[in-house]
């Protein structure tokens, strides 16, 4: 499903996938037909892990984050990553990055703690690969605006294996 969106990292603009030269990541191997039902960011650690209950299935190291990384993100525009406990609510095959698959934030409790400081929580907040069109290797430092980035080879792997309803936990 395709989503409309006004911001963020993860914003649709329709566009053409293009693949950017990540032949140097090595993917995990993941069984056809294998779904994930749970996914931990660990943002100190770097990594993003697929579980299928207890089993980990997959990880995917070296990935970037906004560009504050450190603490959760609690307005727009503040540049850093949630954490906490999230859902995957949606997928977006056209955004202006190489696949995007939506995070649920802001919760709650991220609304209710911004509307009390009188400021927007934000949105748009996704997993996805490398801008489109560009070429080379993925971006080696912190670029996003508070999203989790990917190679576009890992992203596809991830896609893949993730259903919408997906539990996403994010740890500092």
């Amino acid at each position: 499903m395709a989503l409309a969106t006004v911001g963020g990292c993860g914003s649709a603009e329709p566009s053409q996938q293009t693949e950017t030269d990540d032949s140097a990541v090595v993917l995990p191997i993941i069984p056809a037909g294998t779904k994930a039902d749970s996914i931990l960011v660990d943002k100190s650690d770097r990594t993003l892990i697929l579980y299928k209950g207890d089993e980990e299935i997959a990880r995917y190291g070296n990935i970037r984050f906004g560009d504050t990384p450190e603490g959760h993100k609690r307005f727009e525009g503040d540049e850093r990553t949630p954490e906490g406990r999230y859902t995957i609510n949606g997928r977006n095959p056209g955004s202006r990055y190489h696949l995007s698959l939506r995070i649920s934030y802001p919760n709650a409790a991220d609304r209710a703690y911004a509307e009390a400081r009188g400021k927007s929580p934000g949105g748009d907040i996704f997993i996805h690969g490398q801008p489109n069109g560009r070429e080379g290797a993925p971006l080696a430092s912190d670029w996003t605006d508070g999203c989790i980035a990917l190679s576009n080879a890992e992203i596809q792997q991830i896609w893949e294996t993730v259903p919408d309803g997906t539990e996403i936990y994010i740890l500092p």
